[in-house]
């Protein structure tokens, strides 16, 4: 090997140390850099050429050229990153179920003084000292006051309800909004990716931020990734692409915006904007739990904000009609014969309100000519309305825990995915500090080759010759 290429050698050595340097430093500049993922110079040797022609025989091996830089890899794990999407998807769906209905639970004020179960006990109480004193206008002015009050917290609670369902359709189409933003700048960062690809440029960061971003959608609407050889990823969303190469397809929540409007044909659903008719089937994400919350009745099986609001309807009407019945068969402390207590509106009782209306003719006797308080005991001793609302409140409350618990194990997972994926990719200062030695070692050696060679060649050049003179 010549001098000449030796110092060649000695260069390489110098680039390859510096290179590495500044991958170091990268890395430990992005130290807390969330989604960064470390990176590291990848070496090779640059083989000796081949010794042919006049002067090559005898010459013996020749070293090799030194070394060069193949490339910077991202040490990221495409299992690990699959992992953590599919965990995030899992965990999106459970959080926004667990925490709407763990809202609606609280609402409830179960078990409570504030609760409907209590304003029941007081009503009925009511008709009791009616029974009591079937003559007294205190205790009948009483039962229309708590009867009015029993009316307005049931409306409340259906309203209270309905306000949190329609709350929550205006956040699915924020969570729409957001997959369509990230859906985008994963097609724009295709793009760069594979224009960098074939310019030969470093893509590391670009595929960070991309990594995040699939990550989001996957927590959003439960996506899938695969990889292409140019760079690119296909993102899939229900099984279709939201991610094609550098275009990204919208989508948009279509249905019912109120609660009062929802009906089995308008029931909320995420589509394609250039296919509103075509549904998107998630499978996870925190948009599949919104729109799962959102559902119609189902006989019971619906959404659980729409059965919930419902149930209000149901209690509201069995305890207008359950008392009108022995109501009506009543008569008044002065002998009429007394209509009904409460007037409602069937199957929306609790969403239009029930009204007090038998203010003048409460009845509180059996016969009209008797002095009993039989009808006002029969009615304070009425207790399918508080069945049903016990009814309600357990089942509400062992859905709540459910979920919960699934929101628990389903962070968990993710939790655990997102651990094994920082511990494969952040950075590790101590193991940054030895390669900087390393390089550091590498670049003064290589340094004090070339200076070798720089002396080598000054005594050949100056000094060749003067021996004997």
């Amino acid at each position: 090997m010549s001098t000449f290429s030796g110092i060649n050698a000695a260069h390489s050595a110098l680039v390859a140390a510096r290179t590495a340097l500044d991958v170091t430093g990268q890395n430990i500049a992005n130290l807390k850099t969330e989604g960064y993922t470390r990176q590291r110079v990848e070496l090779s040797s640059i083989a000796a050429p081949g010794r042919t022609g006049l002067f090559s025989s005898g010459v013996g091996s020749v070293a090799g050229q030194g070394v060069s830089v193949s490339g910077i890899a991202r040490l990221g794990n495409e299992m690990l990153d699959a992992q953590v999407r599919a965990t995030s998807s899992t965990a999106g769906y459970a959080y926004v179920r667990a925490n709407e209905l763990s809202a609606l639970e609280k609402g409830l004020n179960e078990p409570g003084a504030n609760g409907l179960s209590a304003q029941l006990t007081t009503f009925w109480s009511a008709w009791q000292e009616l029974a009591n004193n079937a003559g007294s206008d205190a205790a009948a002015a009483v039962v229309v006051e708590e009867g009015k009050a029993l009316a307005a917290q049931i409306a409340q609670g259906y309203t209270a309800v309905s306000n949190q369902w329609d709350a929550l359709r205006t956040d699915a189409d924020g969570l729409a909004a957001q997959l369509n933003g990230a859906a985008t700048q994963v097609a724009e960062l295709n793009g760069l990716i594979k224009s960098a690809l074939v310019s030969g440029g470093s893509v590391n960061e670009l595929l960070d931020k991309r990594s995040t971003l699939t990550t989001a959608i996957a927590t959003l609407a439960g996506g899938t990734v695969s990889s292409h050889s140019d760079g690119t990823v296909e993102v899939l969303v229900g099984g279709n692409p939201i991610v094609s190469g550098s275009t990204a397809y919208a989508v948009t929540v279509r249905g019912s915006t109120s609660l009062d409007t929802l009906t089995d044909a308008s029931a909320p659903r995420l589509a394609w904007s250039n296919s509103p008719d075509r549904a998107v089937a998630l499978d996870g994400g925190e948009l599949a739990g919104t729109l799962s919350m959102l559902a119609p009745t189902a006989n019971g099986a619906g959404g659980t904000l729409a059965e919930t609001a419902n149930s209000y309807n149901v209690l509201a009407t069995t305890l207008a009609t359950d008392l009108n019945t022995v109501h009506n068969a009543g008569y008044t402390a002065g002998g009429e014969k007394a209509g009904d207590f409460f007037s409602f509106t069937p199957g929306r009782a609790a969403a239009l309100g029930l009204q007090v209306v038998g203010t003048e003719k409460l009845a509180t006797r059996t016969l009209a000519g008797g002095l009993d308080g039989g009808v006002a005991d029969t009615i304070s001793l009425t207790r399918s309305p508080d069945k049903l609302w016990t009814k309600m409140v357990s089942a509400l409350a062992v859905s709540t825990r459910g979920e919960l618990q699934q929101s628990v194990l389903a962070d968990i997972a993710a939790s655990g995915a997102s651990s094994a994926q920082v511990a494969n990719a952040s950075v590790d200062l101590d193991e940054e500090n030895v390669n900087m030695l390393m390089s550091q070692t590498a670049y003064n050696g290589a340094a004090r080759v070339l200076t070798a060679m720089d002396e080598m060649l000054d005594t050949l050049i100056n000094r060749t010759g003067l021996v004997g003179r």
